[in-house]
Order: C-alpha cells, then structure tokens, then sequence
C-alpha cells in the first residue's frame, strides 16, 4: 500500500449511517404527515425492499422515479396502509429534503479523515441522489475532507459500472495502481474498483462471514490506519 496517493470513500453505509439517519426521517416525515402506522412494522418490510430496488436502480432496470416511488407503495401495500399515490409522492420528495437533517456518522468518521487527509488526496463516489449528498456531507461536518465528490448521476452510470470509477480516476488526476477504493458493498465499491485495477477495503461491519483474498475486510473504520 506504500504507493497509494488517493482514498476514494464511498458515503452510505460507510461514513455516514444512513440506516439511522433513514429511521429518524422517516420518524420526522410520517408526523408531518399524520401517518398513523407503527414505524417499526413500516421499516421492517420497507428496508429489504429498499435494498431490493436499489440494486435494480444500479442495473438500470428501474429509473430514479419508480426507486422513489415504488418502494414506498409496496410498504404501504405490504403493511396493509391505504394511502394516496399524492400522499406518497409528498412523502417521497419530503424524505429527500429532510435525509440531512441528520447527521450521525459511523465511529471512527472523524478521526480516521484526520488521520488520511494530509497523508492522502482524498474524495467520494458515490451512487446517492446528487441532489442530498453534498447536504448530507455539509451537514456532518465532513464536506471539507474531500478533494472531489463524485455522484454516478454525473456520470450517468453506477456503481460497479467501470465508467464511473475511471470517471472519478480522471477527474482527481489520480492512477489506478495509485489509488484505493473504501466501502461497504461487495457488488458495488468493492468488484467495481477491483475489475479497473484500483485496490480496496471493504467496511465489514455487520461482521459477515466474507472468504476473499482479492481485498481487505475491517470490522470498523479505524482499522484502516493498519494497511494505508
């Protein structure tokens, strides 16, 4: 690892916590709108089928739009919870204008970019909706830390598409055999970085059983001061 020169972060589930920053928005946004179902019924069922349809999002088999909005109408549907599509449409565009107005990050965020930032060029990639991510980074208080943020909407493509990796490579004048890729999903950050050349570790903190010698795997984010 002595000749890395550039971190390339993913943000979700890596630096920032957004299944506890998902949680409190949707806590926030079903008061707003008087939703009167058990909010822990609603993210039992909603968070699989998040997940579900953000991998069809990265196939480019669903648009922004169906992910938006079809999530939220199988909860519902799933949950037995009679609600409009206008309803839905309100709490859609709600839970994007709310998602950074929390800002819990994994432990470790902080001290781990001090510990990178004047030893490494650092920056984002990341397949998150260009229009939160950047808010979600301010609001956390870690915007700074990062030379260039790179969203897949701009590229046009998603994670694992090479194009957004090679994409991220030009823009930061970075090399692959310079730089490193840090995130929490195998498929994505992980295979993506890997088939252009760059290294990667991957954040392994729901401790899973993973049998790969082709990267690294830490349990939490100051386990990386072992290996860069």
């Amino acid at each position: 690892m002595a000749q890395i020169k550039h971190v390339f972060f993913d943000l979700d589930h890596t630096l920032w916590d957004f299944e506890k920053n998902s949680d409190l928005t949707f806590e926030k946004i079903f008061t707003i709108n008087n939703i009167n179902t058990d909010l822990a019924s609603f993210l039992e069922v909603y968070k699989p089928l998040n997940f579900e349809y953000w991998k069809l999002y990265r196939e480019e088999k669903v648009t922004k739009g169906e992910l938006r909005y079809g999530r939220l109408k199988k909860t519902f549907d799933a949950i037995n919870y009679v609600i409009s599509d206008e309803t839905i449409d309100v709490i859609a565009d709600q839970y994007i204008e709310c998602l950074a107005d929390f800002n819990y990050l994994f432990e470790g965020t902080f001290e781990i970019l001090d510990y990178l930032k004047d030893k490494y060029k650092l920056h984002i990639i990341t397949n998150g909706f260009e229009e939160i991510q950047s808010r979600k980074m301010i609001s956390s208080n870690i915007y700074h830390y990062f030379d260039k943020v790179i969203t897949s909407e701009s590229v046009g493509v998603k994670k694992p598409n090479p194009k957004v990796f090679t994409y991220a490579l030009d823009l930061a004048k970075a090399d692959k055999e310079n730089s490193i890729m840090i995130g929490d999903s195998i498929e994505a950050d992980i295979n993506g970085a890997l088939k252009i050349g760059m290294k990667a570790i991957h954040c392994n903190f729901e401790n899973e059983i993973i049998n790969s010698n082709e990267f690294i795997s830490i349990t939490s984010l100051l386990e990386i001061k072992q290996y860069i």
